[in-house]
């Protein structure tokens, strides 16, 4: 019989929920993993192949990036088992998801990989709670102004502070040239940073004298492939991962990093733009050989910074001034712990962000 307790620790998960809808057509799980320091933010995670685990791994990272972050909000995550493309279908899913999940009011929904802030508008119609919302219903559009790429910037810039490389002139690419990829390009384009790799599902564009960010950024909105660029050099969808360059940032998948393959990547700094993008035996050997690795939930955390700005009813204007406060000292608290006490950059980070969990903790009633 499978062990349903098999993610269960210290921190959680509080609630792990199987959700049906037979009519609708609605097949998902949330997991809501700790709320000690507030009611749980996490995404709403629309493809076919996703899983309970997955749920769980992407809402601990939710937990810790939150707390680190130093947010009043948990986290939590949720996937939904269906094509995102499927634009006749997708309405109709997410609003049966929303009211499958109306009672769960410790779990505050946001946009995630196939969501974007139209669902969040659907799934508020619903039940009157969401982040990531469109303007017209008081949201800021973290996707449109890049908050999390904005937050990749931050890291970036941090590490710079710290001596890990200069940015201005330093080579990036790019996997997964989307709603996080594309704006951290060209904020650190805006630092001279050269990209010289971009990769979305249809293969990889590498143009090692430098891609026209802007040009690629407006042929990618349009409904285009990075491979339609129309100069340089097109390889398979994974080939990014070898690509010569300063900076990778991992925008797609989980895991898309492991020790089968590590060693191809050829960097020394990795911007995790996505979540749990790196195995964890991935990450260690990346660590042995000298390439920094910031964490997920420290170098991402710029979308949920600005859904929680959203949240309490701040502006676009502070939550801009709050990733960049909070991403770069916490960059720079896991950066100074990992020189000092020689561990990886992801130890450091989840000794800062268990502390805070613990601490919050320390105020709740216990039973």
């Amino acid at each position: 019989m499978e062990d349903l307790f098999r993610f269960a620790d210290e921190l959680g998960p509080i609630k792990l929920v199987h959700v049906t809808d037979p009519a609708a057509g609605l097949r998902a799980v949330v997991a809501i993993d700790n709320v000690a320091c507030g009611p749980a933010i996490g995404g709403v995670r629309m493809a076919p192949d996703v899983s309970a685990e997955e749920a769980f791994r992407l809402a601990r990272a939710m937990t810790l990036k939150n707390a680190a972050a130093g947010l009043a909000h948990g986290g939590g995550k949720s996937v939904i088992f269906a094509d995102p493309t499927d634009a006749a279908r997708k309405q109709t899913l997410v609003r049966a998801f929303a009211r499958a999940i109306r009672d769960l009011v410790e779990y505050i929904p946001g946009p995630d990989m196939g969501t974007d802030e139209r669902c969040m508008g659907w799934v508020f119609d619903e039940i009157g709670r969401a982040v990531g919302l469109p303007p017209e219903l008081g949201g800021i559009p973290l996707d449109e102004i890049g908050a999390t790429g904005f937050g990749l910037w931050a890291c970036a810039k941090e590490a710079e502070a710290q001596g890990v490389l200069a940015l201005s002139g330093a080579r990036v690419a790019v996997q997964g040239f989307g709603a996080v990829g594309r704006h951290a390009a060209r904020f650190l384009a805006r630092e001279g940073a050269l990209l010289v790799a971009a990769a979305d599902s249809h293969g990889t564009l590498h143009v090692p004298r430098g891609i026209d960010v802007a040009k690629l950024c407006a042929l990618k909105e349009a409904g285009g492939s990075v491979l339609d660029y129309g100069e340089g050099e097109r390889l398979g969808r994974d080939d990014v991962l070898g690509v010569p360059c300063e900076i990778w940032i991992p925008a797609a998948r989980p895991d898309v990093v492991r020790a089968d393959n590590q060693a191809r990547l050829l960097a020394r700094l990795v911007l995790q733009g996505a979540n749990i993008p790196l195995t964890p035996e991935a990450e260690a050997a990346l660590h042995a050989r000298g390439v920094v690795c910031v964490p997920d939930f420290i170098a991402n955390a710029g979308g949920v910074i600005c859904a929680a700005v959203e949240y309490h009813g701040g502006t676009k204007r502070a939550a801009f001034e709050a990733i960049e406060e909070k991403i770069r000292e916490n960059t720079r608290r896991v950066l100074e712990a990992s020189r000092r006490d020689a561990t990886p950059p992801r130890a450091a980070a989840v000794a800062l962000a268990t502390a805070r969990v613990r601490a919050a903790a320390s105020f709740r009633r216990r039973a």
